[in-house]
């Protein structure tokens, strides 16, 4: 049995490559995903949007082509800081973030903003906010009701780089 084992072993490491490989992961549509946004700095929604983006693009694209909207289904719950991101008298502070969620919003994706936190902590109302944003009563129960409805849960870890990528690599 030994033998077996130490030959087996021999033939692995004669055929191994030396590299990794791609793997083509075979996603399927419908694609549906809840996020949560829920940040202790506002401008924390511009990194945690790329995450958003990118299941946009890998999906749209060759080999899956998926249609957003159909069968990319997405949405966002904000919660945190970054509600003050999204309000009208904040437009031109944070004139990208509006660009940037106006663009995904025609792309099908749709952003909820916890209202309870918008209320209670922000003094905000709807009128507050822009018409590609509606307001839910509340961000923990969105959650649950997203997820009972079978939608992957993606919380984006937001983090601050103290070193280049240069120095890390």
């Amino acid at each position: 049995m030994k033998k077996l084992v130490l030959l087996f072993m021999f033939f692995s490491f004669l055929f191994a490559e030396e590299h990794a490989k791609f793997v083509q992961t075979p996603y399927e549509a419908p694609f549906k995903v809840v996020v949560e946004f829920y940040f202790d700095e506002p401008e924390k929604i511009r990194p945690a949007l790329l995450w958003v983006s990118n299941i946009i693009y890998v999906l749209s694209n060759e080999p899956y082509n998926f249609v957003p909207g159909e069968d990319i289904d997405i949405v966002v719950i904000i919660h945190g800081t970054e509600i003050t991101t999204l309000v009208k008298k904040n437009r031109e502070k944070y004139k990208d973030i509006w660009e940037r969620i106006e663009g995904m919003s025609m792309y099908g994706v749709k952003f909820k903003v916890c209202a309870m936190a918008a209320e209670q902590l922000y003094g905000y109302s709807k009128e507050d906010f822009p018409p590609f944003v509606d307001l839910v009563p509340s961000a923990i129960t969105e959650l649950l009701h997203w997820q009972q409805k079978g939608y992957a849960l993606l919380i984006p870890q937001i983090y601050e780089m103290k070193r280049t990528r240069e120095e890390i690599r």
